[in-house]
């Protein structure tokens, strides 16, 4: 069934999933956000978990986040809770804090404007959205069927509006009203549906599929800060690889990674491609095993393929390698952040990783001693391995550079033979004990 997303319906089908029938337990939501469903509830008023949560727990999964939906305004909520603060004005909800866990309370939004100028569009686009509604009217509102589905702490059943309980089940992404209309009030839902689908593993609805490479290039006039937070959450979340195959099928990657997604169709030999998908399935794997990841090195893969094509093309320009270098990392960090806001803690870290892949080849003894000793040099190294997969003829580059680190400094002062007369020899120390005596002189870290 397909219908307008502005008109309230009419004919919205409720169902009701008893208790016995879901399999969604107390034990299984946040003691504080079944704190702040019970004190709603004692106040007086409808209180649901609603949204991922529900989602997540009806196929078995463990959500981070629970959400709170109720037919108490803010105020309300605030009134009832000493440790509430409201927030947002495109979007006012309340947040209950309990230490680090917040549970986040929005009040049943109605779908039409009610002309107290609390819902305004522009352009076909949703800037403010504060008119108050009923359970109906917010299911209605909401982005995929799956994520309005409301679990009532008054008899344990979930209230499913827009047969989302069926799609869960079948594990299928649909959006709620038109399409093209959902997606050109807020282009973002585009990478929501990517980013759901990989998460979850659904499969992303025809209807909702089909409009998304014809309507990529919305994703322009999204906020460039909005997409950097969208895209650590495609990428920094444990499903990057997922995400990132579902971003070239839906045609979605020029829009987000214009130069990058270029120089990859340019690419015959894939080996560029090889070399993404190896970083986004080690993101993945050290996501898995709690190791630490940083955006400065995932986006460093990502953008390689733009600042390898930037830089090959300034060289055979005929400019100085160095310069050449600088220029081409600049280039593709500029055009960048005009799509996605790349902080610029990560851009440089990025931006010297990319920078000190030229040094690995110079094997010249004082080269190397430096090398070893630079802040950056693990970072520059393990991107070294991820080009190899690209590159298999950097396997020996790969070798020399695993067995350096291993060595200790009289041992690779003897394997880089003799020094040259009055070349002055670094005194051969451990490295470790070389990096803090050399951080002052050090011109600066980052």
């Amino acid at each position: 069934m397909s219908h307008h997303s502005d008109r309230p319906l009419p004919s919205v089908k409720h169902d009701v999933i008893e208790r016995g029938d879901h399999g969604i337990s107390r034990k299984q939501i946040s003691p504080n956000a079944l704190r702040v469903l019970y004190r709603l509830k004692d106040g007086g008023f409808d209180a649901y978990l609603v949204g991922g949560a529900v989602r997540d727990l009806l196929i078995g999964g463990a959500p981070k986040d629970f959400d709170v939906a109720t037919n108490a305004t803010p105020e309300e909520v605030k009134h009832l809770f000493r440790n509430c603060r409201l927030i947002g004005r495109r979007f006012r909800l309340a947040h209950v804090m309990f230490g680090r866990e917040i549970i986040e309370v929005a009040t049943f939004r109605a779908n039409s404007d009610d002309g107290s100028g609390d819902r305004e569009m522009e352009g076909g686009r949703l800037v403010r959205d504060n008119v108050y509604g009923s359970i109906e009217e917010d299911a209605v509102r909401r982005d995929f069927t799956a994520n309005a589905l409301y679990y009532n702490i008054e008899d344990f059943s979930v209230r499913d509006f827009v047969g989302g309980y069926e799609d869960v089940r079948h594990r299928v992404l649909r959006l709620i009203g038109e399409p093209e209309d959902r997606y050109r009030e807020d282009p973002v839902r585009m990478l929501r549906a990517v980013r759901l689908a990989s998460k979850l593993d659904f499969r992303i609805d025809v209807a909702a599929a089909e409009p998304i490479p014809r309507l990529a290039g919305l994703l322009n006039e999204s906020s460039s800060a909005r997409l950097f937070d969208e895209s650590l959450k495609l990428f920094m979340a444990g499903h990057a690889e997922a995400s990132w195959l579902g971003l070239e099928t839906h045609g979605l990657l020029p829009a987000l990674f214009p130069d990058s997604s270029a120089a990859l169709r340019a690419d015959e030999t894939g080996g560029l491609r090889r070399l993404l998908l190896t970083a986004l399935r080690n993101t993945d794997a050290r996501i898995r095993e709690d190791r630490p990841v940083t955006p400065a090195f995932l986006f460093a893969a990502l953008l390689w393929p733009a600042y390898a094509a930037e830089l090959a093309s300034l060289e055979a320009g005929g400019l100085e390698v160095h310069l050449a270098q600088q220029r081409a990392a600049d280039r593709v960090v500029m055009h960048q952040v005009q799509r996605i806001a790349l902080p610029r803690r990560f851009s440089i870290p990025m931006q010297e990783i990319w920078m000190l892949q030229a040094r690995f080849p110079d094997r010249r003894r004082k080269r190397v001693f430096r090398l070893l000793s630079h802040p950056r040099f693990r970072a520059a190294y393990d991107f070294l391995e991820l080009r190899q997969q690209a590159e298999p003829e950097l396997a020996d580059e790969v070798a020399f550079w695993r067995d350096a680190q291993e060595l200790s400094g009289d041992q690779l002062s003897a394997r880089l033979g003799p020094p040259r007369s009055g070349g002055g020899d670094p005194q051969p120390s451990r490295k470790r004990r070389r990096r803090r005596r050399r951080k002052p002189a050090s011109e600066s870290s980052e």
